[in-house]
C-alpha cells in the first residue's frame, strides 16, 4: 500500500512528489508518456511561460531551469491590443519562455527515487474506504489497482477526481483554450495579449516559439468556439498577424475562479492540488505559481502527518485565496471594457517600443 497516490504529473503533482518524496511511500500517475513520439495533440495546452510570480517560487526552491528546456526567445515585453477600444499598449514585463511539455517532464525527473512514476496511464475509477483507497488505471493495455491513504488530485481543470468526489460544490468558469503554431511572421519578441468582448469575456495571446509562434485563446466551450477563433485570427490581421496556414493544434480545458467559493482543495481522503483545487489567476489565467505554491501548502501540511492534514492544508492556502481575492478585484481593470479603455488610453506603466 502506499501512503500518497497523486493523479497528475504536471508541476503541482510533481511538485508534490518531489517535496514529500523522502518522507512518504507515493505512486505517481501521469497520463502523458513524454516519448519523442507521443502526439502533439495530447501535450499539454499552455503558452509555456513562466512569469515572475513562477520565477520567485522556482528560486524559492533553489531550482535552474535546464538549458534543454529554454526555448528563445526570452520576452520583455506585453503587446497589448484592445481591439473593442482600438488601443494599443507596450507595458514592462519579463517572462522565461520554455517548452512545457520538456519543462514538465524535467520537473518528474528530479523527484525522488523514492517515488513510483508511471507515464502513460490513465485512472478508470477509484473507491474511498475508510482506511485506504483503491485506484485503478490503465498502463501499456494493462489493468493495475493500487491502494493509498490519501489521494491527490493532481490532473487540471474539469478534474476527474474534482468532478467524482466535490461534484456537488460550485465549480471555477470553464473555459476551453485552443492554440494553434504559425511560422513567425515578424510581428516582435512580445507576449501578446489580445481583448475582444465580442470573442471572449476572457482574453488571448501570442507567443513566439524559436522561429514559430502560438496564437491561442480562452473562448467560452460549444459549437461556435472555433468560428469564434477564426474571427479573431482574420481580424488580427490589420495588427500584422498572419495566421491563415497554421502548423498545429491542440486544446485543454481551462478554469477561472470568480470567486473563492469555487475553490475545493480537501475532503477526507481527497486532496487537490494546482488547477484541479481551481487554484489559477482569474485575471491572466497563469497557473505555474499556484500549482507550485498549492503544492508546497499540502507538503508542509503532511510534515506532521496524513491524520489531520486537512485543516492545517486548508490555514495553509490562506494566503493563496487572499491571492485570488485581489486577483478577482483586479480583473475589473481588465476586463471591463471602460475601464479598460481608461486605463490604457492614460498611458499609466507602458513603455515606448524603439525599433
Amino acid at each position: 500500500m502506499y501512503d500518497i497516490i497523486i493523479v497528475g504529473g504536471g508541476p503541482a503533482g510533481a511538485t508534490l512528489a518531489r517535496l514529500a518524496g523522502n518522507r512518504y511511500r507515493i505512486l505517481m500517475l501521469e497520463k502523458r508518456s513524454f516519448s519523442d513520439d507521443m502526439p502533439f495533440s495530447a501535450r499539454k495546452c499552455c503558452g509555456g511561460l513562466l512569469d515572475p510570480d513562477a520565477q520567485r517560487m522556482m528560486a524559492s526552491f533553489g531550482l535552474g531551469i535546464p538549458k534543454s528546456v529554454l526555448m528563445s526567445p526570452q520576452l520583455f515585453a506585453v503587446r497589448t491590443i484592445d481591439l473593442r477600444n482600438g488601443i494599443e499598449r507596450y507595458y514592462q514585463r519579463h517572462y522565461i519562455n520554455i517548452e512545457r511539455n520538456e519543462f514538465d517532464k524535467w520537473l518528474g525527473s528530479i523527484v525522488p527515487p523514492s517515488v513510483t512514476v508511471m507515464s502513460g496511464c490513465i485512472c478508470k475509477s477509484f473507491d474511498v474506504k475508510d482506511e485506504y483507497i483503491t485506484v485503478r488505471f490503465q498502463h501499456e493495455g494493462r489493468e493495475y489497482e493500487e491502494k493509498g491513504k490519501l489521494l491527490v488530485g493532481a490532473d487540471g481543470a474539469d478534474s476527474g477526481i474534482r468532478r467524482r468526489c466535490f461534484g456537488m460544490m460550485p465549480a471555477p468558469k470553464l473555459y476551453i483554450a485552443i492554440q494553434e503554431w504559425f511560422r513567425a511572421n515578424g510581428t516582435g519578441n512580445y507576449y501578446g495579449a489580445i481583448f475582444d468582448d465580442d470573442i471572449t469575456d476572457f482574453y488571448s495571446w501570442t507567443i513566439p516559439k524559436e522561429d514559430q509562434i502560438i496564437f491561442g485563446s480562452a473562448l467560452l466551450p460549444g459549437r461556435d468556439a472555433l468560428q469564434k477563433f477564426a474571427v479573431l485570427k482574420n481580424k488580427l490581421k490589420n495588427y500584422g498577424y498572419n495566421f491563415d496556414e497554421p502548423i498545429k493544434r491542440n486544446a485543454s480545458y481551462l478554469y477561472r475562479p470568480l470567486s473563492n467559493r469555487q475553490i475545493c482543495a480537501a475532503g477526507g481522503r481527497i486532496a487537490l492540488v494546482g488547477e484541479a483545487a481551481g487554484f489559477i489567476s482569474p485575471s491572466s489565467a497563469e497557473g505555474m505559481s499556484y500549482a507550485f505554491r498549492s503544492s508546497l501548502a499540502l507538503a508542509r501540511a503532511l510534515e506532521s502527518g496524513i491524520d489531520g492534514y486537512e485543516k492545517r492544508y486548508l490555514k495553509n492556502l490562506q494566503p493563496l485565496m487572499r491571492n485570488i481575492t485581489l486577483k478577482n478585484l483586479k480583473s475589473p481593470a481588465m476586463y471591463n471594457s471602460t475601464l479598460r479603455r481608461l486605463a490604457m488610453k492614460s498611458g499609466m506603466l507602458s513603455i515606448d517600443i524603439v525599433e
